[in-house]
């Protein structure tokens, strides 16, 4: 087995409140990927909204699918028989300027950030090497808050609204990030 560095996550505040603007659709997530596509490479479902039409222009509508349990013109991008997205090459992602909400908003560090066990080996390999920053009292306190927020889903799923509990390990972390604001120590 090879040695692979940490990698660094940046101050936790920062990424908490650019992952939280990317998750309303104010930009997309800054990810550091530096060449990894374990995401692409994990057989992962992209969901596709009917409203994402540069995206759907740009993928070949015989890779896509109807929705599950979701509303009409919902469709999803499936993988191939080794688990990769069909739009990734060997040059890298194909649609990538055109590419789907999800994989826009698609941050691996949900995983570190909230202590949510990723249940895809290669995203959970590049997932345990993210380390954040806390420079702040305000970074310690909003990473516990997402941590504390991730254990409140799992405790008390029956208190969440109809329908908002998480499917997936995934939808887990992201919702305590959308959520930890309500976990934040009060001001005195």
């Amino acid at each position: 087995m090879t040695f692979e560095p940490d990698l660094r996550a940046g101050a936790f505040a920062a990424w908490a409140r650019e992952m939280q603007g990317a998750l309303r659709g104010e930009g997309d997530a800054d990810v550091a990927c530096d060449g990894c596509t374990a995401c692409c490479r994990s057989s992962q479902f992209v969901p596709i909204g009917p409203d994402e039409t540069d995206a759907l222009a740009h993928i070949p509508a015989g890779l896509l699918f109807p929705a599950p349990l979701m509303p009409a013109g919902h469709v999803l991008l499936g993988y191939d028989h080794q688990g990769r997205c069909p739009m990734l090459t060997d040059a890298g992602c194909s649609v990538y300027e055109h590419r789907p909400r999800t994989c826009r908003t698609y941050d691996c560090r949900v995983f570190p950030a909230s202590d949510v066990a990723v249940d895809k080996p290669l995203i959970a390999e590049r997932a345990r090497r993210w380390r954040f920053d806390h420079p702040t009292e305000r970074d310690r306190d909003g990473h516990e808050a997402v941590r504390a927020a991730a254990r409140f889903i799992v405790e008390h799923e029956e208190l969440l609204p109809e329908g908002a509990a998480p499917r997936n390990p995934t939808q887990h972390a992201v919702l305590a990030v959308e959520m930890h604001e309500e976990f934040l120590p009060s001001s005195p």
